[in-house]
């Protein structure tokens, strides 16, 4: 029998799993959270997160056609990232100011420094913040829906600033779960994003590492530190941005730690960061600073939680053998 053995490089275990499939997937699961913004804040939701999109798609597509690298549209990600982006924005905010947005979340962060996989931090968060720190005005605008059944959009505080101020009109915890209050358009329906995230839990596509030690820690801490009132808990956990960062955007695979101890850390320290700033800081929302500052510690996070190869040896053993 004459056979040649076929060497071909790693890795030899093939998936079925493409970038392009599990952006898929997120898409999917951020449909429900779209379709509540659209109900709670009219049809300007869907346009705001239209033009994010689009101005994802579009910098990414000028930016590596300039540089004259291989269109990577296909793979969805910058859909992913214009939806999220979207998500973090009033749904007042200008056009002008969502396209810029846009390509900061693209451009600076992510391709400039190699494009997916290669930013060191999430791009929606970092270009939420940029946006926030230039346009102040515009992105603590908030509306909030008139009722369920009327487009007509009123002007309002966060539920987190409310409860900043120590003042009595609270929105009930029902009307958090179903996003009947002023926020960001993407982050009120608490129940349409856990539908999400779920649907990425079954599908795989993230663990429940970071989600369930994000928002545990999160819980726990406003719990003791809320005179150990469950609703004051509660009211933390389903208010703001947790539940998107939580499912959506602390579980990026490029810029969170890939193991399982790791992902509890990081999930921990966003949820400590978070709690932080919203009960004792100045700001009455700390997600989108959370994860970022933890992005920064992935790389730390990653080498302390490293698993250790079989039958590996330390180096200084083996230079004092």
């Amino acid at each position: 029998m004459d056979q040649k053995l076929q060497i071909t490089v790693s890795p030899h275990i093939r998936s079925s799993v493409t970038t392009g499939g599990i952006m898929l997937d997120v898409v999917i699961a951020l449909l429900p959270a779209l379709a509540a913004a659209v109900w709670l804040f009219g049809a300007r939701a869907l346009y705001i997160t239209a033009i994010c999109v689009l101005a994802c798609v579009l910098s990414e597509l000028i930016f590596q056609l300039i540089t004259k690298r291989t269109p990577s549209i296909g793979d969805l990600s910058a859909v992913v990232t214009g939806m999220l982006l979207a998500f973090n924005l009033p749904v007042s905010i200008p056009e002008w100011q969502a396209i810029v947005g846009s390509v900061v979340a693209i451009v600076i962060v992510k391709q400039l420094f190699g494009g997916i996989g290669c930013n060191f931090a999430n791009p929606a968060i970092t270009a939420r913040i940029v946006l926030l720190l230039s346009f102040s005005q515009s992105m603590t605008y908030w509306t909030k829906p008139a009722g369920f059944s009327s487009g007509d959009l009123i002007s309002s505080a966060t539920p987190l600033a409310l409860a900043a101020e120590g003042t009595e009109k609270l929105p009930s915890l029902f009307d958090l779960v179903l996003g009947k209050h002023a926020g960001c358009m993407g982050e009120t329906c608490a129940l349409a994003l856990l539908i999400g995230g779920v649907y990425l839990l079954i599908r795989r596509v993230i663990t429940w590492h970071t989600p369930v030690a994000f928002i545990g820690t999160v819980f726990l801490i406003s719990f003791f530190a809320g005179d150990f009132s469950l609703e004051t808990a509660l009211y933390q956990i389903l208010s703001g941005g947790l539940m998107l960062g939580a499912f959506f955007m602390a579980t990026d695979y490029a810029t969170s730690p890939p193991t399982g101890r790791g992902k509890l850390l990081f999930g921990i320290g966003c949820g400590v960061i978070t709690a932080a700033i919203r009960l004792w800081g100045t700001y009455p929302e700390g997600v989108s600073f959370a994860i970022l500052l933890m992005n920064i510690l992935t790389p730390y996070i990653t080498k302390l939680c490293a698993r250790k190869v079989f039958g590996a040896v330390r180096v200084e053993k083996v230079q004092k053998t």
